[in-house]
């Protein structure tokens, strides 16, 4: 195998005509690693990530070929996967507004060029999922928001189209499922990219601690910042450290470590069902 890429959270392995995708426990906010892994977290990725792409196979392929025909050394942290040419925009849905999403509004009215009732509050339910894309960075460097009308300039009014309707439908689709188990998915992200005969393909992961933000449903309270099952909390803390959002980032003390591991474990057993 030849490594082929290493990003902020996981590795790309060449093998053969198929990649290996291996994820990490590093965690990265604010587009920058932070030199302290959470444990077992590159597995809990990995686990949920298959488990939703399993729930959402009729809404849209995905490109994993195997969970188990890969190497001994990755075994429970990669997928034996379809080479895609990724799209080179984030798809984001939000049903709620938070994080960059409420910066965004709170400066525009607007978020991606979408415009939103005046006087929502942090963690507000929008009237309905909107497609917010971004750019997509390089490591070190930060996604900035765009319009859909960035996007068909991209790609096509076709493949902008389709971009949005498979990335609302697949929000909606998680946050149907979650709310059954009493999560709210706030947001999420999603990688897409084309395969050889030119369907849009689900890629990367899915649905997870890291491309999600999830809260419980029997604590929310618009108004008010949420408990978060993601790495809202990891923010949280780097950002009350006082953090400069520079390198080189802080180490995260054992503590912060250890309550991180718990909500990635926590939120996985309640949505799969499963125990870790």
């Amino acid at each position: 195998m030849e490594l082929v890429h290493s990003g902020k959270v996981r590795d790309v392995y060449s093998d053969g005509d198929d990649l290996i995708l291996v994820a990490s426990d590093r965690i990265s906010v604010y587009d920058t690693v932070l030199p302290t892994p959470i444990p077992d977290k590159g597995k809990l990725l990995t686990a949920l990530s298959l488990w939703w792409f399993e729930q959402l196979a009729d809404l849209v392929p995905n490109h994993v070929i195997s969970a188990t025909d890969v190497p001994a050394e990755f075994a429970g942290r990669a997928i034996r996967c379809r080479r895609l040419e990724m799209v080179p925009v984030e798809c984001i849905a939000r049903g709620y507004l938070t994080g960059s999403g409420l910066a965004e509004y709170r400066r525009t009215g607007a978020v991606s060029g979408v415009e939103l009732p005046p006087g929502l509050v942090e963690s507000a339910i929008l009237p309905e999922p909107i497609f917010t894309p971004t750019t997509k960075a390089a490591l070190g460097e930060h996604d900035e928001f765009i319009t859909f009308e960035d996007v068909v300039t991209k790609v096509g009014a076709e493949t902008a189209a389709a971009l949005r309707e498979i990335t609302v439908n697949v929000y909606r689709r998680g946050a149907e499922t979650a709310a059954d188990r009493g999560i709210i998915v706030a947001d999420t992200k999603l990688e897409l990219g084309w395969a050889p005969d030119g369907r849009l393909v689900l890629g990367d992961e899915v649905l997870t601690a890291d491309s999600s933000r999830f809260w419980p449903a029997d604590s929310y309270q618009p108004g008010r910042s949420q408990f978060s099952y993601d790495k809202q909390y990891v923010r949280d803390w780097v950002t009350e450290s006082g953090w400069d959002r520079q390198s080189p980032a802080p180490e995260l003390p054992p503590e912060v470590v250890e309550a991180t591991r718990d909500r990635y474990v926590d939120v996985y057993q309640r949505l799969t069902g499963r125990t870790w």
